[in-house]
């Protein structure tokens, strides 16, 4: 089970996101006391591992290609280290 911060950290948004979720029905959650707490097996159903969440703007550069995947070639370029 995960609190929200932690369930916000492990998807890389903001916990007040999470929370919207929640709120919305979209994140089941239980309470214990003032804290939400997640299950990780409903977490990845909703946000998938290594799933990087971007704003539709910045998912093409200023010509219209696909944006490259930096995140990629810096992980790549560390293999074998």
């Amino acid at each position: 089970m995960l609190t929200v911060p932690e369930a916000a950290r492990r998807v890389r948004c903001n916990p007040e996101t999470v929370r919207r979720w929640i709120r919305s029905g979209r994140l089941p959650s239980r309470r214990a006391g003032t804290q939400h707490l997640i299950e990780e097996s409903d977490l990845r159903t909703l946000v998938p591992p290594g799933e990087i969440r971007l704003p539709a703007a910045w998912r093409r550069t200023a010509t219209g290609e696909p944006m490259p995947d930096v995140v990629r070639a810096v992980r790549r370029s560390r293999e074998g280290r």
